[in-house]
């Protein structure tokens, strides 16, 4: 039985997700890419709790740019995530790619999030 694209994903997210696990002290940073937007969150996965989010969704955001969809929008992202997160007192992050090949708009979005002041 040939999986779908999805369930490729799902299988490979779950396989990250046994090792990679957020804590207080170097919570998970997470990404989630759709064909339209990207959407990123760092969780602290003890508390059950988002410290810091950003999307191309947000209003800044969706005003300064016409797609969500680009590395150059992923670059942005990654930009504000890490100066969110910085401003929050996170420094050291663990990178969760949610399944996703870390290449193009991922592999972007994490060389951002690392020249802007996060370490992972």
């Amino acid at each position: 039985m040939k999986l779908t694209r999805q369930e490729s994903r799902d299988r490979r997210h779950r396989r990250v997700r046994v090792k990679v696990f957020g804590t207080s002290e170097r919570p998970r940073l997470a990404v989630f890419r759709s064909n339209h937007h990207i959407y990123v969150q760092v969780i602290d996965d003890t508390k059950h709790q988002t410290l810091v989010a950003a999307s191309t969704v947000e209003p800044d955001f969706k005003s300064a740019d016409s797609s969500g969809a680009t590395c150059d929008a992923s670059v942005k992202i990654g930009q504000l995530i890490a100066e969110r997160a910085v401003a929050k007192g996170i420094k050291k992050v663990v990178f969760d790619r949610g399944g996703y090949i870390y290449h193009g708009r991922v592999k972007a979005l994490a060389d951002a999030a690392r020249e802007a002041g996060l370490d992972f």
